[in-house]
């Protein structure tokens, strides 16, 4: 019995606050009223000036827009019988191929607690509808800064899901290849929220977590050595991201940051990275440690999904991590970053997030291409192979 429905009527006369609120309530009883009728294939809020699939919207009410790229839309919809939220990815089915297909081969091999769920999947001729459980925790980066402590308790509790997470993909022949904090979703606004890895557009899938892929993708930040040098790689290049990820975590800072591509991806073949006192002095050297052993620039030794699970900073959680609240530092390092990159005076919280996914892009091939003709980054390339005695990759791309 809806409220918008009442019509108790006042006694003597009505002040200005009533008719207020009875304005209201009639304006929400007509909304209410809408909604009855039949459902227009029109998104009706967010400007969504797509038509969906009728099969969509006979079973899924459209709420809201919820982001959108180039080739894709995601939307906050209702299921029009139970109720319940969830979000649908719309994407084209032409330009967005290789995304969709990609996301696809995984999400519906997949059930994990810690991986965003697909629940069915709609297609036409020009569109694909991935419907998936709704996260609406928010972003790993804005739940950082709008925490009012955080510390590496916090921190190994992350880690720990994202980590189990990354080992059941690895477990199933599946690497990540764009791990980063913007693809990590709380699943609900609560405290207790889990994480879910999200977006696998990027995704490969092969027989074991040994398998070789030669493609170069990724995100500039995160993107591991190996994949860099155009070496064959394996899914441990997600176990580099989850160091960065860690590295982040734990300063609001990161590891290999240069707004000049070139020296950036020097660093990054280097592995050259350091802890600076400011940020770093209150981080115990074993969570330090559990950062080195995954910013290692041979995937050989570095930690694998399993063996990070057990690394004693991550097991011991609450027992020996320090309680000591890093927020501070993580926020202000985070809104640094935001005020001396942007032209905005002032940010908030979200805008801070904001600025700093924004500066996050995928790799492009050719773009490696040409870093690979500058010399001091060849002798990087050859001095990493002859670390990992795994030869450099020819300019000739290959398809996964």
């Amino acid at each position: 019995m809806g409220c918008w429905r009442s019509k108790l009527e006042p006694q003597g006369r009505k002040s200005k606050e009533i008719e207020e609120i009875y304005k209201v309530n009639k304006k929400e009883g007509k909304e209410k009223e809408a909604e009855k009728k039949e459902p227009s294939p029109v998104a009706p809020r967010g400007k969504i000036k797509v038509k969906f699939d009728q099969r969509v919207t006979a079973k899924y009410d459209i709420k809201a827009l919820i982001g959108k790229g180039s080739f894709s839309r995601v939307v906050r919809v209702e299921h029009r019988i139970t109720k319940q939220p969830y979000a649908i990815k719309m994407l084209d089915r032409v330009r967005g191929k290789e995304v969709f297909e990609s996301e696809l081969q995984v999400l519906r091999r997949v059930s994990h607690q810690y991986i965003i769920q697909l629940i069915e999947v709609f297609e036409s001729t020009s569109k694909v509808y991935m419907v998936m459980e709704l996260a609406t925790g928010g972003e790993l980066f804005d739940r950082i800064i709008a925490k009012g402590s955080f510390t590496e308790t916090d921190a190994t509790r992350v880690l720990y899901m994202v980590l189990d997470g990354v080992k059941y993909l690895h477990s199933l022949g599946i690497t990540h290849r764009d791990l980063k904090p913007e693809n990590l979703l709380y699943y609900h606004p609560g405290s207790d929220s889990k994480i879910l890895i999200t977006d696998f557009g990027l995704s490969s899938t092969r027989k074991s977590a040994d398998s070789h892929m030669d493609t170069t993708c990724g995100t500039s930040e995160y993107i591991a050595p190996e994949v860099l040098a155009k070496q064959p790689y394996t899914s441990q290049v997600d176990m580099w991201a989850v160091g960065v990820i860690g590295y982040i975590l734990l300063s609001g800072t990161m590891p290999f940051d240069d707004d000049n591509k070139s020296r950036l991806y020097k660093t990054i073949l280097k592995g050259k990275y350091s802890y600076k006192s400011e940020y770093w002095k209150d981080v115990s050297e074993e969570a330090k440690d559990f950062i080195d052993n995954l910013l290692l620039v041979d995937p050989n030794i570095r930690m694998t999904a399993s063996q990070a699970l057990k690394h004693s900073w991550i097991m011991s959680k609450a027992a020996t991590a320090s309680n000591k609240n890093l927020h501070r530092t993580i926020s202000q390092n985070l809104l640094r970053r935001q005020s001396t990159r942007s032209s905005l005076k002032s940010a908030t919280s979200r805008q801070s997030a904001k600025s700093l996914r924004s500066e996050h892009r995928h790799v492009l091939p050719e773009e490696i291409d040409a870093l690979h003709r500058d010399p001091q980054i060849r002798a990087e390339i050859r001095s990493l192979s002859s670390r990992t005695n795994t030869p450099a990759k020819s300019p000739a791309s290959s398809s996964s």
